[in-house]
């Protein structure tokens, strides 16, 4: 599996940007495309209460000791529409989420709304999915916070259901219906691939060998060694009947920074090793410039910079 090089897009303000404030992303994203930066991902927030402490606690989805980067009043875009506006400027980078929060939508719309995108992009997206950390948001969408987990397998279920067979049936506890057609279907054979975030904990590493295309870690596994994080998660699927080499694995780009920025050559240098202990998607946290040309030129230097790296 060929390792990538991602960015994320900052699809998000504190406040209003105002006319044409969201043009850098539009502008960020033409400018990896043509540096050959191999694919970018957007976050995700439908609404916001005004409980945002509860990003920083772990046992509710969330990042310990973390920060909600806006206040409830934020400014986010919504993901699928974001990728949608991305597909149609770019060419080659492959469009994902990190992460959309999919229980929030209806089933059979996502799976029609990420099948149309990934028909109109010639098969280039990757659906990053979790189960977010925010108990009024699914409270305003109706749902129940505390059986998230069971809504968004239910709503993956549907999805692949009627990404991978036309006419389609489907039955669980929820929902059933038999002989559905849904076309076009995704151009990627199978559906589009999922990537599941979560920690090494039993619900998620069962959605994963049931679902998945590859890990998003997150919480303690986003940090220290991670080829025993890799190794544990691949433990844990095993034992789901499910052969997890040919997982996918997001992993961050160590960056190693100077007086006058970043040291590209000494960046480069951990990324054999986590190529060999598993990393395929390497999210490169990087200082990039606000022009657009700038961007390109910038970004054309660290393509340049990684591809013999995660190839040695």
């Amino acid at each position: 599996m060929t390792a990538l090089i991602s960015i994320n897009l900052r699809t998000f303000a504190a406040a209003d940007p105002g006319p044409g404030g969201w043009q850098p992303v539009l502008d960020l994203a033409k400018a990896a495309d043509a540096a050959g930066v191999d694919k970018v991902v957007v976050s995700d927030h439908v609404v916001f209460g005004e409980n945002l402490e509860a990003y920083g606690q772990a046992e509710l989805g969330g990042m310990a000791g973390g920060r909600q980067p806006t206040g409830p009043d934020g400014h986010w875009l919504e993901p699928t529409t974001v990728l949608t506006a991305l597909g149609a400027i770019t060419s080659n980078l492959r469009l994902g989420n990190n992460i959309l929060l999919a229980a929030l939508r209806r089933p059979v719309i996502l799976a029609k709304s990420l099948a149309t995108l990934d028909v109109l992009t010639g098969g280039r997206v990757d659906l990053g999915v979790g189960v977010g950390w925010q108990a009024e948001e699914y409270e305003a969408a109706g749902l129940d916070f505390a059986n998230r987990g069971r809504q968004l397998d239910h709503t993956l279920a549907v999805c692949q259901a009627l990404w991978s067979s036309c006419p389609a049936d489907f039955s669980d506890d929820q929902l059933e219906f038999s002989r559905i057609y849904m076309q076009p279907q995704p151009v990627q054979p199978g559906g589009v691939p999922i990537w599941v975030s979560g920690t090494v904990n039993p619900r998620a590493m069962r959605r994963l060998a049931r679902f998945g295309s590859g890990w998003i870690p997150w919480g303690d596994a986003m940090a220290g060694d991670m080829e025993s994080h890799i190794g544990q998660m691949r433990e844990a699927v095993a034992g789901y009947d499910r052969d997890p080499s040919g997982l996918g694995v997001v992993g961050t780009l160590p960056i190693v920074r100077t007086d006058d920025g970043v040291d590209l050559a000494a960046t480069m240098d951990s990324v054999p090793a986590l190529v060999e202990a598993g990393v395929t998607d390497f999210r490169a946290h990087l200082p990039i410039p606000s022009d657009a040309a700038e961007a390109h030129d910038y970004l054309a230097q660290v393509v340049a910079a990684f591809r013999p790296a995660a190839s040695r």
